[in-house]
């Protein structure tokens, strides 16, 4: 169940008493971890109904604001690489869980929230109540998740097949096989010891360059000297995922997704080109790329969206809009004149018509979307994507 409680959304899961305070002493050490998980807020006990009947106990959640589970996506015409961008979602969000040595044990999309990033998906834990967690996780427990995750995706996906939901041209089997691949490449770019000889340092600084274009910090890399001398092996200790969105945090006061977080950084670093900057501390430049330009831009969304869509994925989206029509006149756009068309032609796409909206709520608690709700929506004036993807207000009154 969902309630309303001022401006906020709270989820409510009936369980037992036992299986409620464990899921919630288990979800606030996720947190204190920095993982991507649903916030604990309470555990209620002593419930009993009109009749005076007991009543299970209840774990309180704070309600991602902007997030959809995997089926309200589904429930629009998304485009085909929908599927696989939310199982690279699951696979990083595995990855960050497996190396802070949480154990799920029932691994599947169901599980999930999403939050559009930019182009891609970021993944949360909503549903610690089979986890535990450990020092550090054994090969067996690993490969344990990942198999049952592969198992329940494909499950999960045909469902949506069997509902019209999935596009005709997505493999069930292939995209479950994608999470076990992009899992293993994923770990083993952050975990694998290098080998090279001693006048091969530079190597070091290509491996930590990598990771830190995946998103993840470094806090120290662990050194050794092969037997014989001639090689060194180096290990890095990844700390976090997060890179480009704590340094943007850091230059701007932005809390956002990372790769919201990489394009703003991207577009911080284009500002400076071309007011003639790059002399200038970065900090100096980037309060002034707020006030001058991210700022204006956002306050532009209109009130009736401000529930609907994160600033930076505005942002991000308003970015694309003005590249699609300078591509399109041939000659830049003002930033402006993007805005406006952008609001007038893209943003009214993100309005959920009522009937589904209430069908995608009313179907919360199990994640059930019934079929015939499933509709098509036209493609965005200037792109050419056919994908509507509601950010919020799903939950929203």
């Amino acid at each position: 169940r969902f309630v309303h409680v001022g401006d906020e959304v709270y989820a409510m899961k009936e369980i037992t008493r036992q299986v409620a305070e464990r899921e919630y002493e288990l979800l606030r050490r996720l947190r204190k971890l920095e993982l991507p998980t649903v916030t604990p807020i309470a555990v209620v006990a002593g419930r009993h109904d009109a009749n005076g009947e007991k009543l299970e106990a209840m774990l309180v959640t704070k309600h991602l604001k902007f997030s959809l589970p995997y089926r309200a996506l589904f429930a629009r015409t998304l485009r085909p690489d929908t599927a696989e961008r939310l199982i690279d979602a699951l696979a990083v969000l595995m990855v960050r869980l497996h190396l802070s040595g949480f154990y799920w044990g029932d691994v599947s999309l169901s599980n999930v929230l999403f939050l559009r990033d930019a182009d891609a998906f970021s993944a949360f834990l909503v549903d610690a109540e089979t986890g535990d967690l450990h020092g550090s996780l054994t090969e067996g427990q690993r490969e344990y998740d990942i198999d049952l995750a592969r198992t329940n995706i494909i499950g999960e996906l045909m469902d949506l097949s069997s509902g019209q939901l999935l596009p005709t041209e997505v493999d069930e089997i292939s995209i479950g096989n994608r999470l076990v691949d992009r899992y293993h490449s994923l770990w083993s770019t952050l975990t694998d010891v290098d080998k090279f000889s001693p006048d091969e340092m530079w190597r070091i600084e290509r491996r930590v360059n990598r990771l830190n274009e995946l998103g993840f910090d470094v806090d120290e890399l662990e050194m050794k000297t092969s037997e014989d001398g001639r090689r060194v092996l180096v290990r890095p200790r990844v700390v976090d995922a997060g890179y480009a969105s704590r340094k943007l945090l850091r230059l701007t006061g932005l809390d956002v997704q990372e790769n919201q977080a990489r394009r703003l950084l991207n577009d911080l670093d284009a500002y400076r080109t071309s007011t003639w900057r790059q002399g200038e501390e970065l900090e100096i430049v980037a309060t002034d790329w707020m006030r001058e330009i991210f700022e204006p831009t956002v306050r532009m969304i209109p009130p009736e969206f401000r529930s609907q869509i994160e600033p930076a994925q505005f942002f991000h989206e308003v970015l694309d809009h003005r590249w699609f029509m300078a591509e399109k006149v041939g000659h830049d756009v003002a930033m402006q004149d993007a805005v406006t068309s952008y609001i007038k032609n893209v943003l009214p796409q993100y309005k959920m018509d009522k009937h589904v909206l209430a069908a995608i709520n009313a179907d919360a608690d199990s994640g059930v979307v019934d079929d015939e709700y499933t509709y098509s929506s036209p493609a965005p004036v200037g792109h050419d994507i056919v994908e509507d993807d509601q950010d919020a207000s799903v939950w929203a009154s």
